[in-house]
């Protein structure tokens, strides 16, 4: 009973999160579509993400085998972690997130596109929880639903990518995809049995990692706060009519 408390409490967070968010427009019906949207396509990422991992996986292995057989272990960890894992993850949740922006039902702010990113890492992350779940003590269930990795990377790429299409600078779309994946691929590391035998010290990383995504958390509310009075936050970036600015990286 205990943990089937722990694993409902742990979803409360993610759940305020999206419901904030959806909320931000209160009247425009189409937002609230795109919210649901993003939120559905967050939870079915799931699924081009084991495709994908696998490909990554055999990749990695022939990889092991014809180059890297007498490597460490930690290498073998860190390419696993930081390919197989966050840049699989990272990588279909970007393109989820460009595909939702391109159905362009309504025009879209820096916040809105920050907004819909957020909300669907938030979908990813209730999905990944549940299996997560299974051999966790509640304490760490309570942790990952406090920490919520999955919407504090969406709110970095949400962010950066809204950057390029406000500033039109393509470096900002790059960093949208590329600060979340290290970030990613750092904690996902960070918590590989090997590390923390190889030297328990390196725990410190992961305390470090869990640190910042709160921070980020943190900078997310308050993001969200001050676009309602920021103009450049509420201006469209994305119209409904698509140019050719509009489209790349």
């Amino acid at each position: 009973m205990l943990y089937i408390l722990a694993f409902l409490l742990s979803l409360v967070p993610s759940v305020l999160i999206y419901i904030w968010l959806r909320n931000r427009h209160r009247d425009d019906v189409l937002y609230k579509k795109s919210c649901g949207s993003a939120l559905k396509r967050g939870i079915f990422c799931v699924l081009p993400i084991l495709v994908l991992s696998g490909v990554l996986s055999v990749l990695s292995g022939a990889l092991k085998a014809a180059l890297l057989k007498d490597a460490n272990i930690l290498v073998h960890k860190a390419i696993y972690t930081f390919v197989v894992l966050a840049l699989a993850e990272e990588i279909v949740k970007y393109a989820a997130f460009r595909l939702l922006l391109k159905k362009r039902s309504r025009p879209y702010s820096w916040a809105d596109v920050a907004a819909v990113m957020v909300i669907i890492g938030t979908g990813f992350g209730l999905i990944e929880d549940v299996p997560y779940a299974i051999d966790a003590s509640p304490g760490i269930m309570l942790v990952r639903g406090l920490t919520m990795g999955h919407v504090a990377y969406g709110f970095i790429m949400g962010w950066f990518y809204g950057k390029r299409l406000y500033t039109g600078k393509k470096r900002y779309g790059w960093i949208a995809v590329l600060l979340p994946w290290l970030l990613h691929g750092i904690y996902d590391f960070s918590l590989v049995p090997e590390l923390i035998e190889f030297n328990d010290n390196l725990v410190v990383i992961a305390v470090t990692m869990a640190l910042l995504e709160v921070v980020v958390l943190i900078l997310m509310i308050r993001f969200f706060i001050r676009s309602r009075r920021k103009e450049r936050y509420q201006q469209p970036v994305i119209s409904v009519i698509r140019t050719e600015n509009e489209s790349g990286t």
